[in-house]
């Protein structure tokens, strides 16, 4: 890293420690300016045709144009509540609830009832005008028919109903997880700091950055268009990294402190060391996170440019507005002090349990890097056999009412669920409606698709047909892509290549689309990997001037993914802890958790990692042997690396007590990964490895004037 980078943190921290009241002002005009532009300014949200890609892509672009998209409906299930279903019965519930439904505002007409296969069920489709339809006054005629008929279950479900149902969960367990880390985030801290001032100051800066990037968000989306969960993306990578960066600086300025220095001499002192620190895990979080716009995927792309935001925010506040409440608050940062915790860390002296921790695995560095790799191999062996899957009707909460109606329906009507759909263009619209109908018929007789009643539809202006072929299959289910790719390759190219003019036909429907989404990432996450492997490595290089120690950072973040997949594959995947957890395994981990995972995971454990060699690397310009310098380095930061860990550990924990299951997936990854991450692997793997390479890690820079010289701190200090 260049002297004018490096030397960013310290110029910063002067000016701003001898210009506070400016400091602190711009800051907080920042932050103001930022939340009146997302007040002002428009947020550019993602539009469903920016998630198409592949061939099921085209097939909905084709239907969109032609106009053939189905209306949004409402499926209404009649069954009996126990024994054989009254047909008599049923029938007149279907009809009332039709005759009710018709006059309904949004309604566009009511289907037949249609019976099940096996006559315990019937069917009322409703058709909506729009997905825009308040959902409210469909459920209150079910609701009303269900009254009329208790020895009936009236249930509903649908496009409407679901997607209602799924945004009020999403919102509560997000309403939840926000109300309780910031508690539990304070009470972390004032067992870090034991006192009030001191806890509060990483919490308040952090809150400050995400404010400040949701309201720069709203610009920047006209540039990148916002994805609706980008905003708890912001939250969450902001509110940890803003605790963690604060919590760097804070911790060594005590420290400093402590030792004797002036408030002013120990926020410089800070400045040249924690927030040099701060400057390269800042970009190495940058980095990882700029792996997302490798798969070129629009939700993606929307996540990488919120949480990269958020870390830059989070850097320029620590190196600027931070040292100026420090130098503001002086002493009064210990103040109020909580008097049990205060003396609690005062007593502790810095590296006390660490450092016995660490006792045997510096004397024996190959036993412990044997033993930890063993457990660590364990761990990760599962995820070669990962299955991925989009999040499909398993992975919705079952105690959701329209999830356990849809459930149903889909068992009764397989008709119901998922689908493909075969549009063409460009053909004579008799030719293709008779070559479609040949196509569902043989599609039929392979025993992969289910097509009782589909029926050609064909645009306006006779350019486009298509036909809605079922699957018998859950979407999830290997048969639904293996009958997909059948399809594809014989099948459609049977029925609809001989057809005359220039036509050209595509395959889509939930099916294809799922499976077009698993190609293209199946594609791109090697390019993923490497990227964010091979860049974080340059980093390490650049910052430390040792290749072994960026082929060492490498390592132990491949270490690390292989655990969190491991676990994600061993809970979701094999159903490990369903009990506990409060879930039914799919089979299967949602596709887009892996990704998330990896790169939140790199991006975070690089925090504490380049906070360690920083240490590291500065005992070692002092002259310390590099073995002492990995004892006393990794010794001397636990503590802060522990309480990092632990708000991070803990807010993620949280999401995995919740009910959707991509929230429950991500914290159980990242909970589970970055707790071994910040013990296993960082007090037990990176301490040996250091140990055997010994020098030859650190190449020895020129010494410094003694007058540059850091001071060396004084033995006790202050927690």
């Amino acid at each position: 890293m260049s002297t004018a980078l490096s030397a960013l943190p310290t110029r910063a921290a002067r000016w701003s420690a001898t210009h506070p009241w400016r400091a602190i002002g711009a800051w907080l005009a920042f932050v103001v300016i930022a939340v009146g532009l997302a007040a002002t300014v428009p947020t550019n949200d993602v539009e469903d045709a920016d998630y198409r890609v592949g061939e099921s892509g085209r097939a909905a672009d084709l239907v969109d144009a032609a106009g053939l998209d189905q209306a949004p409906y409402e499926s209404v299930l009649v069954r009996a509540r126990s024994g054989d279903l009254d047909a008599a019965a049923a029938r007149a519930a279907a009809a009332e609830l039709a005759e009710q439904m018709r006059s309904v505002p949004g309604v566009a007409g009511v289907g037949d009832a249609v019976p099940s296969a096996d006559g315990s069920a019937l069917l009322v489709s409703v058709e909506l005008t729009s997905e825009d339809v308040d959902a409210a006054p469909l459920l209150d005629v079910t609701s009303a028919v269900q009254a009329d008929h208790p020895d009936l279950v009236v249930a509903q479900a649908g496009d409407v109903t679901i997607g209602d149902a799924i945004d009020e969960r999403v919102g509560e367990d997000l309403r939840s997880a926000e109300f309780i880390s910031l508690p539990i985030t304070l009470v972390l801290m004032l067992l870090a700091f034991g006192a009030l001032i001191a806890a509060g100051l990483p919490v308040l800066l952090a809150a400050t950055s995400v404010a400040a990037t949701i309201g720069i968000s709203a610009p920047i989306s006209w540039l990148v268009p916002a994805e609706p969960t980008v905003y708890s993306m912001i939250v969450l990578i902001g509110m940890a990294v803003g605790v963690d960066y604060s919590l760097f600086y804070l911790k060594r300025e005590r420290q400093e402190r402590a030792a004797g220095r002036t408030t002013l001499d120990a926020v410089a002192i800070a400045a040249e060391t924690s927030g040099h620190a701060i400057l390269v895990s800042g970009a190495a979080v940058v980095a990882s996170l700029a792996g997302l716009f490798v798969l070129t995927d629009v939700t993606f792309n929307s996540l990488a440019t919120g949480a990269i935001l958020v870390v830059a925010v989070a850097v320029l506040g620590s190196i600027t507005v931070l040292p100026a409440l420090l130098v503001k608050l002086g002493r009064w940062v210990d103040r109020p002090r909580i008097p049990l915790l205060w003396r609690l860390t005062r007593r502790v002296r810095t590296g006390t349990i660490s450092g016995r921790v660490l006792g045997p695995v510096v004397r024996h560095p190959v036993a412990a890097l044997v033993v930890s790799s063993i457990g660590i191999a364990a761990l990760a062996v599962p995820a070669f056999t990962m299955k991925t899957h989009q999040a499909s009707i398993e992975t919705l909460p079952a105690d959701i009412p329209a999830v356990q109606t849809l459930r149903e329906i889909t068992r009764a009507f397989p008709g119901e669920g998922t689908s493909a759909q075969v549009v063409v263009t460009g053909a004579d619209p008799a030719a293709a409606q008779a070559a479609l109908e040949r196509l569902a018929t043989d599609a039929e007789r392979s025993g992969d698709f289910v097509t009782d009643g589909a029926q050609v539809r064909t645009s306006a202006d006779g350019g486009t047909s298509v036909v809605d072929l079922a699957l018998p299959f859950e979407e999830s289910d290997d048969r639904a892509a293996d009958a997909i790719e059948r399809l594809r390759a014989d099948l459609a190219p049977a029925a609809l290549d001989d057809l005359p003019g220039d036509s050209a036909w595509a395959v889509g429907g939930g099916a294809a689309d799922s499976l077009d989404y698993n190609d293209k990432r199946d594609q791109r996450m090697p390019f993923l990997l490497g990227f964010v492997l091979l860049l974080t490595m340059v980093m390490m290089v650049l910052a430390f001037r040792s290749v072994l120690l960026g082929l060492v950072s490498t390592v132990l973040n491949l270490a690390s993914v292989g655990v969190a997949f491991g676990l994600l594959s061993i809970v979701f995947q094999h159903g490990v802890g369903e009990g506990l957890l409060d879930f039914t395994s799919p089979g299967f981990v949602i596709d887009w958790i892996p990704i998330f995972v990896l790169v939140v995971l790199v991006g975070l454990s690089m925090d504490y990692h380049v906070f360690v060699l920083s240490r590291i690397r500065e005992l070692i310009d002092r002259g310390l042997p590099a073995r002492d310098a990995v004892h006393r380095g990794i010794a001397d930061t636990a503590g802060v690396i522990t309480s990092a860990a632990a708000v991070m550990v803990s807010v993620f924990a949280i999401f995995a007590t919740l009910s959707m299951m991509e929230m429950k997936m991500m914290g159980v990854g990242l909970s589970a990964a970055i707790l071994i991450d910040a013990t296993v692997i960082r007090l037990v793997v990176l301490p040996a490895v250091l140990v055997l390479l010994g020098e030859r890690a650190w190449p020895r820079r020129p010494a410094r004037r003694a007058a540059d010289a850091v001071p060396e701190p004084a033995p006790a200090l202050a927690r």
